[in-house]
């Protein structure tokens, strides 16, 4: 069995450290040796800042996201819809009204006769 050793912590720290310890680990030992392994595997200091917090990276986020659902918004009112509409508008076969010309006249076709009068030859 390992021996022990006293080391001396102000009250607050040591109240912090052994409430921290129970909630994570199993023994006061353990959660010093995972904490102290943790700092020398990651070449970390413990007074060093990891940098931003998931809080500041989550408000940075939200406000690139913000910008890029503006741009597409944007480039949606602008480039596609009348692109689009344009498109469609090449693509519609309606065919245009054919519209008699006013200078042009319809020639009346004159009705043709039932019965038509027999030439006789004889009297010549």
């Amino acid at each position: 069995m390992d021996s022990f050793i006293g080391i001396r912590f102000k009250k607050e720290t040591a109240k912090r450290f052994q409430e921290f310890s129970r909630k994570h680990f199993k023994s006061h030992t353990e959660a010093m040796v995972t904490m102290l392994d943790f700092f020398f595997y990651n070449e970390i200091s413990p007074k060093e800042k990891l940098g931003p917090t998931g809080r500041t990276i989550e408000q940075t986020f939200k406000k690139r996201i913000s910008a890029v659902i503006a741009i597409m918004r944007d480039m949606e009112k602008t480039q596609t819809k009348p692109t689009v509409a344009m498109i469609q508008s090449l693509f519609e076969m309606e065919e245009p009204k054919k519209k008699p010309l006013l200078l042009e006249k319809k020639q009346v076709e004159e009705k043709q006769v039932q019965f038509r009068e027999k030439k006789n030859y004889n009297n010549l």
